[in-house]
């Protein structure tokens, strides 16, 4: 098994403080996103996919960051304001974060140690975790969230 994620602390995009242990019993997709990029797109499938299986126990985590391509440079209010109105988004929404660099949140410090390691490449790249907090699953940003509902199915 991967990496396990849970005692992580991350931010919500209110700025409340949370613990990604809250997820414990749940499985994770978690994915860096933006506003202003090509995938964009893929909130519609991500919004999709957590109507269809939440109720079953997957959880969907957006992480909003600006480190590619300066295409999520709005602010926590712009951005959930964004998702709201033009993909309905109900999953769960996090602070800005770095994921490149010195400054790396550690939940990505954790993620990127998934095989295949190494750096993110683009926004819209997810993860995939399961009920115990273990990173599971690494999908690259062309991997549609239509296209994971077979490996979540066999996590829930």
């Amino acid at each position: 098994m991967g990496q396990n994620i849970s005692d992580i602390a991350v931010k919500t995009i209110t700025g409340e403080d949370k613990k990604l242990s809250d997820y414990t019993g749940k499985v994770l997709l978690i994915v860096n996103v933006a506003s202003r990029c090509g995938y964009t797109g893929q909130y519609k499938g991500l919004e999709a996919l957590n109507q269809q299986y939440q109720g079953r126990g997957l959880q969907v985590l957006g992480f909003p960051c600006n480190d590619f391509g300066a295409q999520e440079p709005g602010s926590n209010e712009e951005i959930a304001a964004f998702c709201d109105r033009n993909y309905g988004v109900t999953f769960d929404l996090f602070d800005k974060v770095t994921i490149l660099g010195s400054n790396r949140h550690p939940l990505y410090s954790a993620l990127t140690t998934t095989a295949p390691a190494g750096d993110v490449k683009w926004n819209f790249e997810k993860f995939l975790v399961n009920k115990s907090g273990e990173v599971v699953g690494r999908f690259g940003s062309s991997a549609t969230p239509e296209s994971l509902a077979s490996a979540i199915e066999a996590l829930l």
